[in-house]
C-alpha cells in the first residue's frame, strides 16, 4: 500500500474511534471527537445531531449554534446534516506548541431549550514538519592540544511534531577524529555532543568538515542537517566558568519592555582572545526566544516583548559562555512570571429572552450567561450579582455558567418592562469588574 493510502486509512480509523467515543459520552452532556491536523476547511469532525439525538428539521428552529472562546472559530455546525465540521485548516503545532495532547474546546448552544453541551476535539499530529536547527552552520575553534574524549555541546534540532513524528535520533558524518554522543536531558530530550575521538594535528589538517543529521520517526522519516566546521588552533587551557550553575528570577507579568531581568557572569583565567567571554543561548524554546534578549557581551537578559502570565508562567533557558578558543560552560536560567490582575471579567450572553408572559411561573429562565476571567488565583475568581429592586435572581449553573430566572410571578399591569443588569467582579486588589 502507498504512503498516501496508509495515511488515509489511519485517518479513517481515527475518525471512527472519535464517533464511537462521542456516542458513549453524549449521555453525560459532553462530546469528544478526534481529527487529524491540516484537514481542509469543512472536513467532518463528528455527527453532533445524531450523538445528541437532535432532529435535523428542528435544528434551525431551536437556534442551535457552536461557540468558541477567543477570536478564532475552529469549528462550525453544518445546518443541513447536523455535522460538526472544521471552520478552517487547523495547524496543531501553531495552537499547541510543546503540548503532548492538543484538545480544543467549544460549546453547542441550543437556544430554544436553554441547553448547552461541551465538546472536546483532540487534534492529532501528522508528520508535516522536518527537524530543523536554529543555525544551519556552526564553527568550532579547538586547540590542537585538546585531549581525546573531550566533549562539546551542539545545538539541538527542533521538530514541532509530537510523539513518534517528533525528533528521534542524531547521526554524525565526517572523519575519524570525531564521533557523536547523545545525552538524555531531565525532560527526556536528546542533547547531541561532539566527541574528540582522535588527537588533532594542526600541521596535518587545519580544518575538519562534519555534518550533523537529525531524523524524526515518521513514515516516511523527515530529516534536517547542520554543517560543523572545526578549525584547529593553538592551546587554550582554561574554560569560562559561570559564577553559579543556576540563576532564578521572579518578575510580574507587567514588567516594562527593556527591563533587565538577570545578568549572568562567567570568568576565564586565560588572557587575550582566549580569555574574552561571550554569551549566547544554548537552549531556548521558540516562544521564549521571542520574549527575551541576551547581550552577548554583558550577559544581561532583558525583556523585548510584553509578558503574559496567562500564556506561560515559567521559562527555563540554558546560557552558554564561550571564549575565543571555543571552550565553554553552561548555566540554567529559570524565569518565573507572577500574575497581576490585568484581565477584566468577561460576561457573554449565550442565550436570552426578549419577552416573557406575565403568568410564567417563578424560576423561569430568561437568560443563560457565561463568565470568564483569564487571571489565576483570587484575581480570576469571579462573583456575579444583579442590581436590586427587580423580580429576578441569579442561579449558578455548571462550570462558569449562570442563569437569570424570575424570582416571583410577574404582573404586566404593574410593570411591563425590566432592564436587568448583571455585574461581575473578580477577587483582585483592587477588584476589576464589568
Amino acid at each position: 500500500m502507498c504512503a498516501a493510502g496508509r495515511r488515509w486509512g489511519r485517518r479513517q480509523r481515527v475518525l471512527l474511534w472519535g464517533v464511537l467515543l462521542a456516542a458513549w459520552e453524549a449521555a453525560w452532556g459532553q462530546l469528544r471527537y478526534s481529527v487529524p491536523e491540516e484537514m481542509p476547511k469543512g472536513s467532518f469532525v463528528g455527527d453532533v445531531a445524531k450523538d445528541l439525538g437532535l432532529q435535523l428539521p428542528a435544528l434551525s428552529d431551536r437556534g442551535v449554534r457552536v461557540v468558541t472562546e477567543g477570536t478564532r472559530q475552529h469549528f462550525a455546525l453544518h445546518g443541513k446534516t447536523g455535522h460538526l465540521v472544521t471552520a478552517e485548516r487547523i495547524d496543531r503545532e501553531q495552537l499547541c506548541e510543546s503540548v503532548e495532547q492538543c484538545v480544543l474546546h467549544c460549546e453547542l448552544i441550543v437556544e430554544g431549550e436553554m441547553k448547552f453541551y461541551e465538546i472536546e476535539v483532540e487534534i492529532t499530529d501528522i508528520n508535516d514538519n522536518a527537524p530543523s536547527f536554529r543555525e544551519a552552520e556552526k564553527d568550532l575553534r579547538l586547540s590542537e592540544t585538546t585531549a581525546p574524549g573531550s566533549r562539546f555541546s551542539l545545538a539541538e534540532a527542533h521538530d514541532p511534531d509530537s510523539g513518534q513524528n517528533s525528533l528521534q535520533s542524531y547521526e554524525l558524518s565526517g572523519d575519524e577524529h570525531f564521533s557523536l554522543a547523545v545525552q538524555t536531558g531531565p525532560g527526556g530530550d536528546q542533547r547531541p555532543e561532539l566527541v574528540l575521538a582522535k588527537a588533532m594535528d594542526r600541521e596535518e589538517a587545519a580544518f575538519h568538515e562534519l555534518v550533523l543529521r537529525a531524523s524524526d520517526g515518521g513514515d516516511p522519516s523527515r530529516t534536517g542537517t547542520a554543517r560543523i566546521r572545526v578549525t584547529v588552533l593553538d592551546a587554550n587551557d582554561n574554560a569560562p566558568v559561570f559564577s553559579q550553575a543556576e540563576y532564578t528570577v521572579r518578575v510580574p507579568e507587567d514588567v516594562p519592555v527593556g527591563s533587565v531581568l538577570v545578568t549572568v557572569t562567567a570568568t576565564d583565567a586565560d588572557e587575550g582572545l582566549n580569555g574574552h567571554v561571550k554569551y549566547s543561548f544554548q537552549r531556548i524554546s521558540h516562544s521564549a526566544s521571542q520574549l527575551f534578549y541576551l547581550d552577548s557581551e554583558t550577559g544581561e537578559i532583558t525583556v523585548k516583548k510584553d509578558l503574559d502570565f496567562e500564556e506561560s508562567s515559567s521559562y527555563e533557558l540554558e546560557v552558554q559562555a564561550w571564549d575565543g578558543g571555543e571552550l565553554s560552560d553552561t548555566a540554567k536560567v529559570v524565569i518565573t512570571v507572577t500574575d497581576v490582575n490585568d484581565n477584566v471579567p468577561k460576561i457573554s450572553v449565550r442565550s436570552a429572552l426578549n419577552e416573557i408572559s406575565e403568568d410564567a411561573p417563578s424560576g423561569t429562565v430568561v437568560a443563560l450567561l457565561h463568565v470568564q476571567d483569564r487571571d489565576s488565583g483570587a484575581n480570576g475568581e469571579v462573583r456575579c450579582s444583579l442590581d436590586g429592586g427587580i423580580p429576578f435572581r441569579l442561579e449558578s449553573s455548571q462550570g462558569s455558567y449562570y442563569r437569570v430566572v424570575t424570582a416571583r410571578e410577574l404582573d404586566r399591569e404593574q410593570e411591563s418592562e425590566y432592564n436587568v443588569t448583571v455585574r461581575a467582579a473578580d477577587g483582585g486588589q483592587p477588584a476589576l469588574q464589568s
